[in-house]
């Protein structure tokens, strides 16, 4: 059964899921990018194919290593992908938001796809019905929201997400996560429904790690999938790795 080491390196964390075949058996959140680590994902999985998505100043030296011992591919711009990018400047859109647009068309093809990132940062990323990538936006996440208040404000503490929020709060952490969270559902329902105003055929996805804070929120109907930029490498590295 062959393996593949799909590898995701975010701002906050470094991921790998582990595919046999086309499943996913195990996802692993790495604790360094060392070649250490990298050598003994490769000799416990024995992997016969890899592919990277970053979106940091990753260490160079695993790229050698997984070349030596997989067919290894890095994610960019020039990849053979399901998609195209009509946008000036292709090269500055980041691996992690091509990973989950070619995901989202692998699963639904042929619509209208608003596919929403909730990571570090939160991206919105428009596929078209043509599966081209055609833009969307960004703006600062869950944690980065939560800590710039702390950071800026001389009394304000750093509070824990959750995904039971009030409307109204009553004390200073949950003024703050209404605020946040309810903050951030409000402004996705926006987006949503002015792409939905614009676009018929239309579907969105929400993936990422603060899905499980902001998905219950929404009033907007959408398809949760955590594992989406997985599934997108997966598909990326099949075509790239053949």
């Amino acid at each position: 059964m062959s393996t593949t080491l799909c590898f995701d390196f975010g701002n906050t964390r470094k991921k790998v899921a582990v595919f046999q075949e086309k499943e996913i058996v195990k996802i692993l959140v790495l604790q360094d990018d060392t070649t250490a680590t990298i050598r003994s994902l490769v000799e416990t999985y024995k992997p016969a194919k890899s592919i990277l998505s970053s979106v940091i100043h990753h260490n160079a030296e695993i790229e050698t290593i997984l070349k030596d011992t997989t067919r290894f591919h890095l994610l960019n711009h020039l990849s053979r992908l399901p998609i195209t990018t009509p946008v000036g400047k292709p090269e500055t859109i980041g691996a992690d938001r091509l990973a989950i647009a070619c995901g989202g068309v692998h699963f639904y093809p042929g619509k209208n796809l608003l596919l929403v990132g909730l990571g570090t940062c939160i991206t919105l990323n428009f596929v078209n019905k043509y599966r081209e990538l055609v833009g969307g936006s960004i703006s600062p996440g869950l944690e980065m929201r939560l800590k710039s208040m702390q950071y800026y404000t001389a009394k304000l503490p750093l509070v824990a997400p959750k995904a039971d929020v009030p409307l109204m709060g009553y004390d200073t952490e949950t003024n703050i996560l209404s605020g946040t969270i309810l903050g951030i559902a409000y402004e996705l329902d926006g987006f949503i429904a002015a792409y939905e105003e614009k676009f018929d055929n239309f579907n969105v996805v929400l993936t990422g790690g603060d899905m499980q804070h902001l998905a219950s929120h929404l009033k907007s109907r959408i398809f949760a999938d955590p594992e989406l930029i997985f599934k997108g490498l997966y598909a990326i590295s099949e075509v790239n790795n053949a």
